[in-house]
């Protein structure tokens, strides 16, 4: 997903429909963490703009791979020189937004080549990123919400089996994934029947049969509000907007532009 400028909209899994129906306003997801010019995490979450910001991304894992984060220039995981971020996503959370590790992305190496490396990177996951206990931890002692399944390469097989490990810790743990906009996705979407996904964000970008424009598919605020919400706010699975990325939205304003209508 990386280098990507344009926008998705975002529903919510058939799964969590009652939850959703008990929400008046939709949210806006953004993905920070792969330009080193878009400022902090702290400062993203302190624009008050977003209910969910994923970072992106762990394009390093599964099939006996050691794992590793890439932000690009924001941190160095190699000297645990990303561990400060511990204080930027607690700041966040304190301010009642979900902070999520992103999963893959466009470029990296990551499969899941059985039932059996699914549970070893839920462990990994859950000691080096959620509710578990690690001496390594990445990101510092902060406890993420969550994991999002930006799975574009590598394998269709076995995703579904690391959301079930994932949802089998007693703590509540998010799950989301961003899917082509084709469907049913073709690296994720079989993991996307078993229903444990909390929240789907559909890429409708890069992606020319389903995308809304030519090109890369960027779709202007202007028509997103005038005609692109009208049309889909009725629809029960309609759960708000996610924008890659925080570089892009800080450039151009876009969820300033867009909040009070989504």
């Amino acid at each position: 997903m990386a280098l990507k400028s344009a926008i998705s909209v975002t529903f919510l899994c058939l799964a969590l429909l009652a939850l959703a129906n008990g929400s008046n306003a939709g949210k806006i997801a953004i993905y920070w963490g792969q330009n080193g010019n878009e400022g902090t995490l702290a400062e993203a979450c302190a624009t008050g703009n977003y209910d969910y910001v994923i970072i992106a991304f762990l394009p390093t894992f599964g099939d006996g791979q050691t794992p590793m984060i890439n932000l690009a220039g924001h941190c160095d995981p190699y000297s645990n020189g990303c561990t400060g971020l511990s204080s930027d996503i607690k700041s966040c959370q304190a301010k009642g937004i979900k902070v999520l590790l992103s999963l893959g992305g466009g470029a990296g190496s990551y499969s899941i080549a059985s039932t059996q490396d699914a549970s070893q990177v839920a462990t990994y996951l859950w000691n080096n990123f959620l509710g578990g206990q690690s001496s390594t931890r990445p990101l510092g002692p902060a406890v993420l919400d969550g994991i999002d399944f930006d799975i574009e390469g590598g394998s269709n097989q076995h995703w579904g089996d690391l959301a079930r490990f994932l949802k089998g810790y007693g703590q509540k743990v998010y799950i989301t994934a961003a899917p082509q906009c084709t469907f049913p996705d073709a690296w994720i979407g079989n993991a996307l029947t078993t229903g444990l996904f909390d929240y789907v964000w559909v890429q409708l970008y890069n992606n020319p049969p389903c995308q809304y424009t030519s090109g890369s598919g960027f779709l202007p605020a202007s028509d997103l509000t005038s005609q692109v919400l009208p049309a889909i706010k009725g629809s029960a699975k309609y759960g708000g907007v996610m924008l890659w990325s925080r570089y892009y939205d800080a450039q151009s304003g876009y969820s300033s532009s867009i909040k009070s209508y989504v």
